[in-house]
């Protein structure tokens, strides 16, 4: 007779650690950031001009996400800020499993708020739960009003979205108000930045909602 053995589908595996995760960020009344789009909608230009708003007022980290290379990592490291990066090699997403290391790499006792920069990919890190408190979407004008429609996992599970680029606005053929019409249409509790990270544009709004999450986050974990 041949045993079959049930293997723990690889999303309920995920989730255990998540809850560990989260339950560390809770300890630690760390507020954690999972930022997740394409490649080039411009999110680590976004991630960049985030760091350049806040450094001065809370203590920052970042945690990269990327197949290979150390580039986008490189990049924020000039902020001054801890950085650590995650390559997959291959995997298209972050799961809670590679974030522990990453965690231990880092001094979350001196931390206010973590930013995961999740790997490119508009499909796969939306189905995966680091612990995050957030997750926050960058779509760019130049890719189109039909990214809602064919990926509307990610803008479902995501409390925000950054619409970049809006610089380009009149060199492309994206309607705005119908894009965040379709996006309130799959999420309607979606909080909207239109932003441009080459101009520095529409920031302070993103940064001060950012500014609350973090301050929430501290007085839930001291009031537990």
């Amino acid at each position: 007779m041949v045993k079959v053995r049930m293997a723990t589908p690889v999303l309920q595996q995920n989730d255990e650690v998540a809850r560990e995760n989260r339950e560390l960020f809770r300890k630690k009344g760390l507020f954690v950031l999972n930022l997740m789009s394409s490649p080039g909608s411009g999110k680590t230009s976004i991630l960049e001009r985030t760091i350049e708003k806040l450094s001065n007022r809370l203590k920052l980290g970042v945690i990269e996400g990327d197949i290979y290379t150390t580039k986008d990592a490189e990049r924020i490291e000039k902020f001054g800020i801890p950085v650590v990066q995650i390559n997959t090699a291959g995997a298209c997403h972050l799961d809670a499993r590679m974030l522990q290391p990453a965690l231990d790499d880092l001094d979350l006792n001196g931390l206010d708020f973590l930013i995961v920069e999740n790997v490119g990919n508009l499909v796969c890190p939306a189905e995966f739960d680091l612990g995050e408190d957030a997750r926050a979407a960058v779509l760019s004008v130049a890719e189109g009003n039909d990214k809602p429609a064919k990926y509307p996992l990610v803008f479902r599970e995501s409390q925000v979205v950054l619409i970049n680029k809006i610089d380009l606005l009149p060199y492309t053929d994206c309607d705005i108000d119908q894009l965040e019409k379709d996006l309130k249409l799959i999420n309607h509790e979606l909080k909207l930045f239109r932003v441009s990270a080459r101009l520095g544009q529409g920031f302070e709004p993103w940064v001060q909602w950012l500014e609350e999450q973090v301050n929430l986050k501290k007085k839930l974990s001291a009031s537990q």
